[in-house]
């Protein structure tokens, strides 16, 4: 499935964190182990938003995986 990139929304580290409701911290390991795919800008780094949103739902359900078996 290809993306065009002028469709593809980037937020910042801060910003994942706060959607995330995380320290920044948190987020750059997301990112350095590769669970959440980045773009490095300089010394920056630029997340898609949808995979923001993607981490979230998989999260999500598996939380409710577990909920469920207990």
């Amino acid at each position: 499935m290809a993306h065009d990139l002028r469709d593809v929304r980037f937020v910042t580290v801060a910003e994942v964190a706060d959607m995330m409701r995380v320290s920044r911290m948190t987020v750059y390991r997301l990112v350095h182990s590769g669970e959440l795919p980045a773009i490095r800008f300089g010394r920056s780094f630029r997340v898609p938003e949808s995979a923001v949103e993607q981490l979230l739902h998989t999260a999500a359900v598996r939380e409710s995986d577990v909920a469920d078996s207990a």
